[in-house]
């Protein structure tokens, strides 16, 4: 049992683009009390009565849109940065750590990467939820899922976790170098957007430090490209239910610039290393036909880092820094 190993843990995504796949996906997103913290049986009936007969359809369209034909862009990008993970470890003479990847939502279960690790007798699991700013919602969830298996699991691994990598000066200079590599190809925008994924208000109010991080990685972006004040703005994409959320709104934001007379904007959003429905879909296809029928007259979605060289590099300094 003195095997090391990692763990990358991402978001999940249906296993198909279809209404009965999404159904099975969302009754298991939506139930997480760490994503939706009303009551239970308020909740139960609002969620099995109402959203899972209704919501299923439409976010099967949106995923027919992105869909490929290796299958949904979350799940492809989330196991090539393993297999690269793999070879980079493996390149710095640490072959011997073990990869492994999960979806906390969805396939392949947390519990089962770790039940595979298991197996090969590994002893010391480093756990990397990719999400490079913490959030109750999304990190700890997933520390939810591997400690359920952990207390039911006779004599578990020693676990140790990544809680955030938002200030990670490699990640933020992955970041720069994909945008800068951008703007190589097509210049310059009026104005660069960061969108990062909403959060409820309530959440921040009652402690969870996203709202923060997300605050310091755009502003720390911003320096790495040699960007004043006025050259970006941050804002906050996904709303869902009635709360209010973290402001300013992405798509408001879009349509606002292209009113006030900003022709081209760029979009890039730091919350995700891996492109995904909210970023091919809601961003790159909804937010730029907003901001053209707006007025706007360039809109270009900069891509996640997904496999670039810069961050299976950083992700590779980081685990290395971590298990040594």
């Amino acid at each position: 049992m003195n095997q090391r190993a990692v763990l990358l843990i991402n978001l999940g995504t249906p296993e198909a683009p279809t209404a009965p796949a999404l159904r099975k996906y969302l009754k298991q997103f939506l139930w997480d009390p760490r994503v939706v913290e009303l009551p239970r049986p308020l909740w139960w009936l609002v969620l099995n009565g109402i959203i899972l007969n209704v919501r299923p359809g439409k976010s099967a369209e949106k995923y027919a849109r992105i869909w490929t034909s290796e299958g949904s862009p979350l799940k492809v990008h989330t196991e090539r940065q393993a297999k690269l993970l793999r070879g980079y470890l493996g390149q710095a003479g640490q072959g011997d750590i073990v990869i492994e990847w999960a979806m906390r939502y969805g396939e392949p279960s947390v519990a089962a990467a770790l039940e595979r690790l298991k197996a090969c007798g590994c002893g010391r699991i480093l756990v990397v939820p990719l999400y490079p700013q913490y959030s109750l919602s999304t990190t700890a969830s997933a520390m939810d899922a591997v400690s359920a298996w952990a207390r039911r699991t006779p004599r578990a691994a020693q676990i140790e976790s990544v809680p955030s990598f938002h200030d990670d000066p490699r990640y933020i200079a992955a970041l720069a170098s994909s945008i800068n590599a951008h703007w190589m190809d097509y210049g310059r925008p009026e104005k660069l957007v960061m969108s990062f994924h909403g959060l409820p208000k309530v959440s921040i109010a009652r402690g969870d430090p996203y709202y923060g991080q997300c605050l310091e990685s755009g502003q720390r972006l911003a320096g790495a490209l040699g960007l004043t004040e006025a050259d970006f703005a941050i804002t906050f994409q996904s709303r869902f239910g009635p709360a209010e959320w973290l402001q300013p709104y992405t798509q408001a934001s879009l349509e606002s610039l292209a009113r006030a007379g900003v022709r081209r904007v760029d979009v890039v959003c730091p919350g995700f290393v891996s492109d995904c429905l909210e970023t091919l879909e809601e961003i790159a296809i909804e937010c730029k036909a907003a901001f053209l029928a707006a007025g706007g007259q360039e809109f270009r979605y900069i891509p996640c880092l997904n496999e670039r060289h810069e961050w299976i590099e950083a992700l590779a300094r980081l685990v290395r820094d971590r298990l040594g």
